[in-house]
């Protein structure tokens, strides 16, 4: 204003540093902004909620705190549909969330914990469906189990075939810890609430002092977040998504999803793993020190159970017909039932090793079967493949499955029975199942139904030869230059 009185209004607005414009408001109006009264909060329109605010909507909230403003802008539809409700909706959810942050409930406030080396692992369980796996065709269902350490992020995973058990757990807590090479002050699970699911209280009190058995072994605390409180186990509950995501990119860089076995996709998960873990080394180095030594040996992770084989040529465990050697057909054996398979014991002998089977959900059963343990008795009777149990289960290879859907097409039932079963017997004393499976694809393809004759010609059962073992007995004089040689 000092320059004013001298200058033109775009002169004097150019030596004060302002816009001409701002000259221009200040020349209609010199007051000080502190003089002017402040505008920003007067009311520019009429409040769209004044009728509906004090009477519907702050009752709605005060007596149900959790409702979603969507629920209370379709409730007002309903009562009031006369009105336009569409151009307040973003009135009501602003004003609704100005509610909540000045008169609203308290929230619940996560605490951040610091993690010093050493001082805990965690260990979850993550369904891995997501990743479409396929094992020889066959869609994988699994589970993995994650271990990690709060401090440096050090990971293990290995694939559960089963649910969230004490087993799975068992196994893979000592394998990771064994692997890691030391073993953290403090152990922390997500409740295992999998495991506990469907026990009584008797079993439930059995399964936890378990579980506080297998961190005493190893001298670790064993701890549990609040049931329904995953942020409380949040170190590998986020990690759970990192792993699968880098799973799921790894696989995308492989080019497929499809394993030949089960071994080679564990090695597959071993080695994203291991890669994760090689960034990890400097953490690793400070924390690796301060960990307490592993104890001499592991301790159980597996369950028993005594079962006897049934002269069905086998034995049912928990709602899975597993067949076996017929040679055990009235004896019982004693199992180690682990996540992936069952080891078989004679007295304290151990006999045999089966895949673990699972029940189907509902009353049916599963079954586990093996074509050699039975073959034998069904060349006595083949007329009962027709109509056996576990016919489908019997097939080795899909190869075998449709061939007995073709024979059972173009010939006589009975003729099939005996083919199928030679074919089987085939396979079993000729050493050949892969082999004759793919002849058999080959000849379907074709449009040839199996002959038996035929393949026997092509893959002659050997008898076995008795290797000529030659045995050279060294003279006595060679004793005697041994012993000179241990007295120098």
């Amino acid at each position: 204003m000092k320059h004013r009185g001298q200058h033109t209004q775009r002169v004097a607005a150019a030596k004060a540093g302002f816009s001409e414009r701002t000259a221009r408001r200040i020349d209609r109006d010199p007051r000080l902004p502190s003089q002017k009264r402040d505008h920003r909060h007067w009311r520019t329109r009429e409040d769209p909620l004044e009728d509906v605010w004090e009477t519907d909507i702050l009752p709605m909230l005060e007596g149900a705190p959790g409702l979603k403003a969507v629920t209370i802008f379709e409730e007002l539809e309903r009562r009031y549909p006369d009105q336009n409700w569409p151009s307040r909706r973003r009135t009501l959810e602003r004003r609704i969330r100005e509610w909540r942050a000045l008169k609203g409930p308290e929230k619940e406030v996560i605490f951040r914990q610091a993690n010093p080396p050493g001082r805990m692992a965690l260990s979850d369980f993550t369904d891995a469906a997501e990743l479409a796996v396929i094992i020889n065709g066959a869609p994988l269902a699994h589970r993995l189990y994650h271990f990690t350490l709060a401090y440096s992020g050090w990971e293990y995973a290995e694939v559960v075939l089963g649910g969230e058990s004490f087993i799975a757990l068992a196994a893979g807590l000592q394998n990771a810890l064994w692997s890691l090479g030391g073993v953290p002050a403090e152990h922390r699970t997500d409740s295992l609430s999998a495991a506990f699911r469907n026990l009584d209280k008797e079993a439930a009190r059995d399964m936890t002092e378990r579980h506080q058995g297998l961190c005493d072994h190893y001298g670790m605390v064993a701890s549990r977040n609040n049931r329904g409180v995953a942020h409380e186990n949040g170190a590998i509950e986020s990690r759970n998504g990192h792993l699968k995501r880098a799973l799921d990119q790894a696989l995308l860089l492989r080019g497929s999803r499809d394993f030949p076995d089960l071994e080679a996709y564990r090695r597959f998960v071993a080695e994203v793993v291991g890669r994760a873990n090689a960034r990890r080394r400097e953490m690793l180095a400070v924390e690796k020190p301060v960990l307490r030594s592993l104890p001499p040996r592991r301790t159980m992770d597996y369950e028993e159970a005594r079962v006897l084989v049934t002269s069905a040529g086998g034995f049912v465990l928990r709602r899975v017909f597993y067949t076996a050697p017929s040679q055990f057909i009235g004896h019982h054996l004693r199992l180690r039932i682990h996540d992936d398979r069952l080891e078989g014991f004679l007295g304290g002998t151990p006999v045999l090793t089966l895949p673990r089977g699972r029940a189907p959900s509902g009353n049916g059963h599963g079954y586990v079967v093996n074509y050699r343990h039975v073959i034998h008795s069904l060349r006595r009777k083949p007329q009962a493949f027709q109509n056996l149990v576990y016919r489908d289960h019997l097939f080795p290879r899909t190869e075998y499955r449709r061939a007995w859907d073709a024979m059972m097409a173009s010939m006589d039932p009975r003729v099939a029975c005996r083919t199928m079963v030679g074919l089987l017997a085939l396979a079993h004393d000729a050493g050949c199942e892969a082999d004759l499976a793919r002849r058999l694809g080959e000849d379907l393809d074709h449009g040839r139904l199996p002959d038996l004759a035929l393949l026997r010609m092509t893959f002659p059962v050997s008898g076995g030869t008795i290797p000529n073992v030659t045995v050279a007995l060294p003279s006595a004089s060679d004793y005697d230059i041994l012993v000179a040689g241990a007295g120098r």
